[in-house]
């Protein structure tokens, strides 16, 4: 009986390691899961943070310098302007003649506002019309004969750039009629 015992032992043992191993077969035969690389991952997440840290400075640089140099191009037309002036005080200075140094300036000024038109300066009118609140900004309320919320005064003119208010006008307004006792 013993002999039987030990027979049917080593079977099961035999059975236990044929399992076994078919096991580690089938483990092989199957694709093993790597493991993540927590040291590359992070190197990676490090190297992508400093890229768009160096994105972010480069355009805050970049929209710096636009502002700073967006306006050469006007600059350039401007001095142009500056230039006939200098000329006109020059020239007025020599002979002593201020008829022509009256007729300059103003030579000079409607070349500066044709420039600014150019750039999309707009004048708002305002002397003779209906206020505005958005257009103008009232100093002054003042009874006269013309009618009332008329604009009798333009103190400082306003001006439109591109469809956006650059500055109101100041004005003075009319309360109406006096009223006469």
């Amino acid at each position: 009986m013993n002999k039987k015992k030990d027979n049917s032992e080593e079977k099961n043992q035999k059975e236990e390691e044929i399992q076994k191993t078919s096991q580690e077969a089938k483990g092989e035969l199957q694709p093993k899961k790597k493991e993540p690389d927590y040291d590359a991952l992070w190197n990676d997440y490090l190297r992508l943070q400093a890229d768009f840290d160096n994105y972010r400075k480069r355009s805050l640089k970049e929209r710096t310098d636009f502002i700073k140099f967006a306006n050469e191009g006007l600059i350039l037309e401007l001095l142009g302007i500056l230039d006939n002036f200098e000329r006109g005080i020059r020239s007025a200075d020599q002979k002593k003649d201020y008829e022509l140094l009256h007729q300059g300036v103003d030579m000079i000024s409607r070349q500066l506002h044709s420039l600014l038109r150019e750039k999309g300066l707009q004048r708002i009118e305002a002397a003779g019309e209906k206020f505005d609140p958005h257009l103008h900004d009232a100093l002054e309320a003042v009874e006269s004969d013309a009618e009332e919320g008329t604009i009798i005064e333009e103190l400082q003119p306003g001006y439109i750039l591109n469809g956006r208010i650059l500055r109101h006008a100041k004005v003075k307004v009319s309360k109406g009629k006096k009223n006469s006792l």
